[in-house]
């Protein structure tokens, strides 16, 4: 017997295989739907440029989509924004985009934004954004065309060009912050508002 004990299913609006992965081994039985939402029409619209106000706007307008479907369900969504200072980094479009990002960050230290929203009924009941700092480590060009030869097109699925959780560990010397934060949603306080609205049976 899983752990939710909601009325309605408990929904995640992401088909991210790490948001679900962290979710289904928290215990939690949840439906995976996407949010059909224009991420860049949103993010340029609302004209902010704090990192973590975009991540949190994201997260909730993905998890308002998927809600205004399902009356009654918890709905999550998440969304992760990656800053260099005030610059702010989009998933490659491809290889030579991935590059160029890997030459960018490389040597630096850049924040990692994990927005999670949680809506109901079409609106936000709880919103929570984390930050993980993670320092590149100096790297050549041979070397990073290693990287890229052999995490072939996952390089574009994740913005940064790296999925720490596999090859892009390489990329690293130092990283400040949790497991979660860096996968794209913050499990603990997700967790802790669930216990509080008594969702979950621990």
């Amino acid at each position: 017997m899983g752990l939710w004990r909601g009325t309605s299913p408990l929904i995640l609006a992401s088909q991210s295989s790490a948001r679900k992965m962290l979710l289904g081994n928290a215990g939690l039985e949840f439906k995976a739907i996407t949010a059909d939402i224009d991420e860049r029409g949103i993010q340029a619209a609302s004209r902010l440029s704090n990192p973590r106000e975009i991540g949190l706007l994201l997260a909730g307008e993905k998890a308002k989509a998927v809600s205004a479907g399902h009356p009654g369900s918890y709905v999550i969504g998440a969304d992760q924004t990656l800053a260099l200072g005030t610059r702010l980094f989009n998933k490659p479009s491809g290889r030579a985009q991935a590059l160029a990002q890997l030459r960018d960050l490389a040597g630096k230290t850049h924040e990692l934004n994990a927005a999670v929203a949680v809506a109901r009924d079409g609106t936000i009941v709880f919103e929570d954004v984390s930050v993980a700092r993670m320092s590149m480590r100096e790297m050549t060009d041979a070397e990073l065309s290693a990287y890229l030869d052999a995490a072939g097109d996952a390089v574009t699925t994740s913005v940064g060009a790296y999925q720490l959780e596999s090859l892009g560990i390489h990329l690293f010397e130092r990283i400040e912050g949790d497991h979660f934060t860096i996968l794209g949603l913050p499990l603990l306080p997700l967790l802790a508002f669930l216990r509080r609205e008594r969702l979950v049976a621990v």
